[in-house]
């Protein structure tokens, strides 16, 4: 089962991808700045928490769709108590998880010590589908274990944790990406899932700005929590992306990525 979950992961990634930079290159919303270095760094990131978490898993083999299995096995967490038929608790466990990355979001933001890893995803100065990969180790570390406790307590079903990894990762590139999408069309889908115009605000220079547009996957959160700005003060097509502070050749440099977590400044 492993080895046909991990070869879906890959097929969805691959296309999703593939679509959506086919779709950056022929409907752009800023002016298409792709740098090789800037790439190199952002998939560097990604084999490098990918290959982290492979080597996890056989030291502790307790990850998103193990931790699912576990507590199905054991009818561990909220779920199997409440006995719901399977389309309800598969339904209940994907909009928990979606909730549970909305607050972690919120706090990688809040609290110093956990914000000093999630900057190294607002540090890009350009905003595009390869954004959506860039985090540092430490964070998907503490993202993994945060939705394994999430899991085990809620008793999220395996199918209903595969299908949410496989979405999310889809759902972060999409957000992320340069894609020019229209107005109306924007207007009705923000309504429902994030939007890269929506999320986009969230990557803006200016503090205020940033601490707003959490979701990765439903929109509902940021309107429920207050959290929502329709737009940022700068067009999109002009905006400062990024952490002042950084430079942009300092935000392509993959060595000096994994190191900002213990810099200092640069808030």
């Amino acid at each position: 089962m492993a080895i046909e979950q991990t070869a879906l992961r890959l097929l969805v990634f691959a296309g999703v991808f593939v679509l959506l930079a086919a779709g950056e290159s022929a409907w752009p919303r800023r002016a298409n700045t792709r740098q090789p270095r800037r790439w190199i760094a952002n998939f560097g990131l990604l084999f490098l928490n990918t290959a982290v978490l492979r080597l996890v898993s056989v030291v502790l083999p307790a990850l998103v769709v193990a931790a699912a299995y576990s507590a199905e096995q054991w009818h561990w967490g909220l779920l199997p108590l409440l006995k719901l038929p399977c389309a309800a608790a598969a339904i209940a466990g994907f909009v928990a998880l979606d909730l549970a990355v909305y607050g972690q979001h919120v706090t990688m933001h809040t609290v110093p010590v956990l914000w000093r890893m999630h900057r190294v995803h607002h540090a890009d100065t350009e905003f595009d589908v390869t954004t959506g990969l860039r985090f540092h180790p430490l964070e998907i570390l503490v993202s993994q274990a945060w939705k394994i406790g999430v899991i085990i307590l809620i008793g999220v079903p395996v199918a209903t944790a595969i299908v949410f990894e496989i979405i999310l990762n889809a759902s972060s590139m999409f957000s992320h990406a340069n894609l020019r999408v229209p107005v109306e069309v924007d207007r009705w889908l923000r309504l429902v899932v994030v939007t890269p115009d929506m999320h986009r605000v969230h990557h803006s220079v200016e503090r205020d700005e940033r601490d707003t547009n959490y979701g990765f996957n439903l929109a509902l959160w940021d309107r429920l929590f207050a959290t929502y700005r329709a737009r940022a003060r700068a067009p999109h097509e002009t905006m400062p992306i990024g952490l002042g502070a950084v430079s942009r050749g300092e935000a392509a440099d993959f060595l000096w990525l994994l190191r900002f977590p213990f810099a200092r400044g640069a808030s």
